[in-house]
């Protein structure tokens, strides 16, 4: 019978309430109780499923029992803070001891390597900038070397945003390098140019412990006379030892980005084993960190910029990739997991 379960509901929740010492108890009693998933709000919406003189009698039953509880709740609270003033006015509460430890937030480990690759650079007289993460196709393929039927397109997995225009312009598309910016930037600046481009980047791909749909670049581009590939490398060589360590050792090897050219790959040695072998270098005893070359000249003479009079390097690195070096990191998605006790640590 609803009755007697609003009776052994009713004796309980006195009884309860009786016991309770702070103000805290008492919030958690009145949730329980009294809260819109309460025991007795259930009993009340369950009063359409009974016959009409059941429900007349326990209906009048059940808001007689919520008008009496909530009369307890409100003579309880007066009581315990009540106590709680006579405790303060007697010192029995210390009111000038310390209070608890705010956790304070910090910065998070890929804004704080962006920062220190871009404090690195600034250093050498890099200037940084940004530019829109929702890109127009032409300065993420074409003005880079790459026309529709390239087939260095399918480096870049995609994602296209569904945008026409009345004029029949391209749709355009969630930016899959900071390098859009670097042309941006020699379209409305003459050179000597120096720059770098941190930002977010998107690549329609499979999530797994090394690939994100999202993860963040930082570019660099140095445009002027007489700017070669001995230039390029001291660059990134002075990058990798302020970074890494001034013991770091560096190698440059021959690859491919359309964009450059020549282009290289840019390796140090294991930061784990010191160029011996280990799991972390696959036993080859370096570790890529990034790609560079020498700015194409079709890239320049898009720009405007005359290939037979100016020169230039790029480069590009995933900042992710740098702490999971740095801190044998194994899995890409921790870094985008919100979890405190993986970001504390850093």
């Amino acid at each position: 019978m609803l009755l007697n379960q609003l009776e052994e509901l009713f004796s309980g929740a006195c009884d309860e309430l009786a016991k309770l010492t702070n103000l805290k108890e008492l919030e958690d009693w009145r949730v329980r109780y009294l809260g819109r998933k309460s025991s007795l709000i259930q009993a009340l919406r369950a009063l359409a499923d009974l016959p009409l003189e059941e429900r007349r009698s326990a209906g009048a039953r059940a808001n007689e029992i919520k008008k009496a509880l909530e009369a307890s709740l409100e003579e309880k609270q007066k009581e315990l803070e009540r106590g709680l003033s006579s405790s303060l006015r007697h010192g029995s509460l210390d009111v000038t001891l310390p209070g608890g430890k705010i956790p304070l937030g910090r910065l998070h480990l890929t804004t704080q390597t962006i920062n220190e690759i871009c404090n690195i650079f600034v250093g050498m007289g890099f200037q940084i900038v940004e530019g829109p993460e929702v890109e127009r196709e032409h300065y993420n393929f074409e003005a880079l070397n790459m026309p529709e039927d390239h087939p260095a397109r399918d480096m870049f997995a995609t994602l296209w945003v569904d945008y026409q225009t009345e004029t029949g312009e391209k749709p355009m598309l969630l930016r899959t390098h900071t390098s859009p910016v670097q042309v941006r930037v020699m379209e409305r600046t003459s050179p000597p140019i120096r720059i770098i481009a941190p930002g977010r980047v998107y690549r329609y791909e499979a999530t797994d412990a090394t690939h994100e749909w999202m993860f963040h670049q930082v570019e660099g581009l140095a445009v002027d006379k007489n700017i070669t590939l001995a230039d390029l490398k001291g660059t990134l060589f002075e990058f990798a030892r302020r970074l890494f360590g001034v013991d770091r050792k560096c190698r440059f090897r021959c690859d491919y980005f359309p964009f450059v050219e020549p282009g290289v790959e840019v390796a140090i040695d294991c930061l784990a084993c010191g160029g011996s072998g280990c799991r972390l270098c696959s036993n080859s005893g370096w570790i890529e960190i990034l790609g560079a070359g020498m700015v194409h000249p079709d890239v320049l003479r898009g720009v405007g910029i005359d290939p037979d009079v100016y020169s230039g390097f790029a480069f590009g690195m995933g900042v992710e990739r740098i702490p999971m070096l740095r801190y044998g990191i194994e899995d890409i998605r921790l870094f985008y997991s919100n979890d405190i006790r993986f970001l504390g640590q850093f």
